[in-house]
């Protein structure tokens, strides 16, 4: 099913099941779909800027980051056919 099915089925899910607006649906659902699609390198980037922010040093920072990465889902990577096929049939 293309992204922008399941995309539009995700927003007609949550307008009938929570007080949003098909707008608000779909701005939760871009914002969810934003964060999920986050690259490591760039939740890496994008944290120790927001700690440093904070006022931590980088010692924490990174401890911090180091902490929270293994806690992350991140966007699989793009697989061919063949590698889908050795999925299945090895």
């Amino acid at each position: 099913m293309p992204e922008q099915d399941l995309t539009g089925e995700l927003v007609d899910y949550l307008t009938g099941s929570c007080p949003l607006s098909k707008a608000e649906a779909s701005r939760v659902v871009a914002d969810v779909l934003g964060y999920f699609c986050e690259l490591p390198e760039e939740f890496v980037r994008r944290r120790h800027r927001e700690l440093k922010a904070r006022g931590l040093t980088n010692d924490l920072v990174f401890r911090q980051i180091a902490a929270e990465i293994p806690l992350r889902r991140y966007a699989p990577p793009q697989l061919t056919l063949r590698q889908l096929r050795r999925i299945v049939y090895g």
